[in-house]
């Protein structure tokens, strides 16, 4: 009980106050407005447009090249989230990037859903994130104006504007406020805290499965289309979040529409070719994991090399053949053989091999695969052989 109380002084040093109360007092001032004013339906509206404008303005990366009008856009929109400054987001988010998963990462996934989602913005961390270069941030004149006057500009954008929007548009000034304005704000900023908690944890890792980062149509759904984020995480530099026309990427849409508009120029791809290759890196190394769950036949250098004369002298007392250079047992076959068990019988002791590919049958894979699984010796020569042997004799084949 002593140390707890010798503890607790150092756990309440490393509290983000402003933080905590930042995250507790918007949502319960957006349930007081829940409980004491209706939600009308242009405000509602107000309140979708809103957030879809407050996610967008996170979409200010080195993979395109914004013009300024379009920078100071973005700066304004990624404010309404009221999350900080895009240069205190960016340079976190390269620093993620640069030591993902490990102690350096700030939010780091290996340390939990919790913390990953919301712990690293009410906790200090033990150790500060990773290095990163923000040269060019720093050289941004738009990014270091918004940096500066940031709590400034925030309330307007993230508070004022929602409330003045729908009051001076539809009278309803504390809907505006309470929906569009507390209610928005909490969505957008546990949406993007998805980003860095479901994002790591739900969903498959089709290009890489190094780090934690993952695929997932609920956490695209989520996040405006960040919930594709081992792609973002493997091709960083590329614009999009998903490759394919039909994936949920609002983000990769407006990034396109605003170069349509030549609002923004020079959007970045990864080549076709080497995003081909990571998929299929990721699906040669799955189905290694299913091979490895499936039985196998018996490797031909681990099998006893047999003289045709000791195969025949043996199939006199088991039914032995031979296919292809290799001594199959059929004992458990016999009255399974589709063709009857007369028909096998007639190759015992034989080579059957022109049989079973075409002489008799031209059998599937299926069968070879089945086959296969019959092995228990190759035969010396890999044909009928008529050098005499020893009886009994087993050589070890060398395998070439």
């Amino acid at each position: 009980m002593g140390h707890a109380l010798q503890v607790l002084p150092i756990l309440l040093r490393r509290v983000k106050w402003f933080n905590v109360v930042a995250l507790t007092v918007t949502p319960a001032v957006g349930i007081y407005g829940l409980r004491t004013t209706p939600l009308q339906p242009y405000t509602l509206m107000w309140v979708i447009v809103f957030y879809v404008i407050s996610m967008l303005g996170k979409c200010d990366r080195r993979s395109y090249n914004a013009s300024r009008p379009l920078q100071f856009l973005l700066l304004l929109m990624g404010a309404s989230a009221v999350e900080g400054s895009a240069y205190w987001w960016a340079r976190g988010h390269r620093s993620h990037h640069r030591y993902t998963d490990t102690p350096l990462d700030p939010h780091s996934a290996r340390r939990g859903l919790l913390y990953s989602h919301v712990g690293w913005i009410l906790i200090k961390p033990s150790v500060k994130p990773g290095p990163a270069d923000i040269s060019d941030l720093q050289k941004n004149g738009l990014v270091q104006w918004q940096h500066r006057w940031f709590y400034i500009i925030m309330p307007f954008v993230g508070y004022a504007l929602p409330a003045i929007v729908a009051g001076l548009g539809w009278g309803d000034w504390w809907g505006g406020f309470y929906y569009a304005g507390m209610w928005r704000i909490t969505f957008v900023q546990h949406s993007t805290f998805c980003i860095n908690s479901l994002a790591h944890y739900l969903g498959d890792t089709p290009f890489d499965d190094k780090h934690s980062p993952r695929n997932h149509l609920v956490t695209a759904l989520l996040t405006m289309g960040e919930g594709y984020h081992n792609f973002h995480h493997q091709f960083p530099m590329d614009y999009r979040n998903a490759v394919m026309w039909y994936q949920f990427d609002p983000t990769k849409w407006f990034i396109a529409a605003c170069a349509a508009l030549r609002l923004a120029s020079h959007l970045r791809v990864f080549p076709q070719n080497e995003i081909k290759k990571a998929e299929l890196a990721m699906t040669l190394k799955t189905l290694q994991k299913v091979q490895d769950t499936i039985q196998w036949p018996v490797h031909a250098d681990e099998l006893p090399v047999i003289s045709w004369e000791s195969f025949q002298r043996e199939a006199g007392e088991r039914p032995l053949l031979v296919v292809s250079g290799f001594i199959h047992d059929a004992e458990h076959f016999l009255d399974e053989h589709p063709g009857g068990r007369a028909l096998l019988l007639s190759q015992i002791g034989k080579d059957a091999t022109a049989a079973f590919c075409g002489g008799v049958y031209e059998h599937s894979n299926a069968a070879h695969n089945l086959l296969s699984m019959m092995r228990v010796g190759v035969l010396y020569g890999g044909v009928e052989h008529v050098k005499e042997s020893s009886p009994g004799e087993r050589l070890k084949i060398v395998a070439t």
